[in-house]
């Protein structure tokens, strides 16, 4: 077995590097042992990471069980949820690719033979994976696990009932006391958001891609069951670093493939095509827009957790987690058995005996909750380079829209009419200049949808933008417009009570205006001054590409 650590730890040309080990009080044995970097994004700002301090000392113990040397090193994190609704959102999405730079500059520095990578949020899980298959080295994903959901009016809630709750105060539905007491119970201890929003997605996509162990995904977070998985994921990484199996081994075209299907199943949130388009342009597999597609005509949807529905991830979790979704998916061939995984059996292997303890969480192939899957990519003229829409969380009667525009060229803009009451039912809200360049950093927009959603507008109300949704978004909620209005696509020349065109069975977003007076208003279009002048966001507009390439950094050396 050849380690990367040799050129840190081996041989008299580095005795000045052992001597630097040494003034930490590393010994002689554990230098001589693989190094295992364990990549920790825990702080005290993210409830998600506010005990991933716990996890990362349960992993190092799986090391050194198995034979390694644990060297724990930091990583920074976003919390969505505190984020919102100012400008501290603008540096969400942009910190994934901060994240992924930080994690291959640390590993590729002090040259360590694997890592265990310990997130649990949301960019945070993208950009982490994007380093380990950049550099393509043995990784394995033990995230944080999802908060337990909370109790409202004898309820289960979780944080969009929370920012929906400002709505319905805002208009008059709920008092004071209602709101405050949603809000101390909403969120009722460490994890990430405990619906299926992006954190959960994503840490469910990950034991679907096969880079992290079963249970990743659903095993809340205050359970000794985290702390095993921590543990044999420590272990997981020492056999993959003997086998010499690497990153891109586990994470290819076919693994894509099955995280999508998995995707769709589950109604993950629509961030994930965002983020599943970066890892496979990392991957070195990229895949198109209208893959997302064709697995939406495949796949049915078996699960409704919040915001589609009233469950969360502790229910998912009773009822069979992941593999029992990856087992009835297997039944129906949407998913590859044999694709590796990092416990080094395959998929097959990994959810054998696997079966739906709960069809109230996981529906059978038999009984879905539709025929086709939880994203839809729709194209047209207001989104040529396709836009992307949460189907599942979509209300029936919205699938089919069509309205006049009521045009706002910020958030702030749209949320202070949303709260005043100047959007009306049958309205299409347009929020534009907030994609990856404009914004720049390509906003979640989750306190405009549940401000809809609050005052009960969800189910008459759309809403389009160049910027993203929270995954604890719901309703007709399109996003992802591309190209976006920063760079002239059509969203900058809709003018206020256009009419658009919502189709979204029929994958089609239209503004309904001819060729011939776009073409005019383009050439009187007067683009803004860019948002942001200073700092690393002003490097990120200028880098970054379109929300159909994933939001990744352009290529220009």
């Amino acid at each position: 077995m050849e380690l990367r650590s040799a050129n840190v730890t081996q041989g008299v040309e580095r005795a000045p590097n052992r001597s630097l080990f040494y003034a930490m009080g590393y010994t002689k044995e554990e230098l001589d042992r693989p190094l295992i970097g364990v990549v920790s994004a825990h702080s005290e700002i993210v409830p998600g990471h506010f005990h991933l301090d716990k996890i990362a000392e349960a992993v190092k113990a799986g090391i050194r069980m198995a034979g390694g040397t644990p060297i724990e090193v930091p990583s920074i994190g976003v919390c969505d949820g505190i984020a919102m609704g100012h400008i501290g959102m603008k540096y969400s999405l942009a910190s994934r690719e901060l994240i992924a730079d930080s994690v291959e500059t640390m590993a590729m520095a002090h040259q360590f033979d694997g890592l265990v990578l310990i997130p649990n949020c949301d960019k945070i899980v993208p950009g982490m994976v994007m380093a380990a298959v950049r550099m393509d080295i043995p990784a394995v994903v033990c995230s944080g696990g999802p908060m337990m959901a909370g109790r409202f009016d004898g309820e289960e809630i979780s944080l969009s009932k929370m920012f929906e709750a400002v709505g319905a105060f805002k208009a008059g539905i709920i008092d004071d006391e209602k709101l405050r007491e949603c809000e101390e119970g909403a969120c009722p201890g460490c994890g990430s958001c405990a619906g299926m929003y992006t954190a959960n997605s994503m840490n469910c996509l990950c034991e679907s891609l096969g880079i992290a162990l079963p249970g990743n995904g659903t095993i809340p977070a205050v359970h000794s069951g985290r702390m095993l998985l921590a543990k044999h994921s420590g272990m997981a990484i020492m056999e993959l670093v003997k086998k010499g199996i690497t990153a891109r081994q586990i994470i290819n075209e076919k693994s894509i493939k099955n995280a999508l299907a998995c995707d769709m199943a589950l109604g993950c949130s629509s961030n994930s095509v965002l983020h599943l388009l970066a890892i496979s342009n990392e991957a070195g597999v990229p895949v198109d827009l209208s893959l997302f597609n064709e697995m939406s005509e495949r796949v049915p949807n078996l699960c409704h957790l919040a915001p589609a529905g009233p469950t969360h991830m502790q229910d998912l979790n009773l009822a069979g987690g992941i593999p029992a979704v990856q087992a009835e998916l297997i039944k129906g061939g949407f998913i590859d058995p044999t694709a590796l995984t990092v416990s080094g059996k395959t998929v097959g292997e990994n959810v054998a005996g696997a079966y739906i303890k709960d069809e109230n969480q996981i529906r059978p192939l038999t009984n879905p909750y539709s025929p086709t899957g939880g994203i839809q990519i729709l194209w047209g003229n207001l989104a040529e380079k396709g836009c992307v829409v949460k189907r599942s969380a979509v209300a029936p009667e919205m699938l089919k829209h069509s309205g006049p525009a009521r045009v706002f060229n910020s958030e702030e803009e749209a949320i202070d009419a949303i709260y005043n009451g100047r959007i009306v039912d049958g309205d299409v809200v347009v929020i534009r200049y907030e994609g990856p360049v404009g914004g720049p950093g390509m906003r979640e927009m989750l306190n405009p949808t549940s401000a809809l959603a609050g005052m009960r507008l969800d189910k008459t109300v759309a809403l389009i933008t160049d910027g993203r949704f929270s995954g604890a978004s719901r309703g007709a909620s399109i996003g992802h417009v591309s190209p976006e209005a920063a760079v002239g696509g059509t969203i900058a020349l809709v003018e206020e009570g256009d009419i658009i065109e919502i189709d979204i069975p029929a994958a089609s977003v239209n503004l309904k205006v001819s060729d011939e007076e776009l073409a005019k208003r383009r050439e009187r279009l007067v683009q803004p001054e860019p948002n942001v002048k200073t700092g690393w966001l002003a490097r990120y507009s200028t880098l970054v590409d379109g929300a159909d390439k994933g939001a990744v950094m352009k290529k220009v050396y």
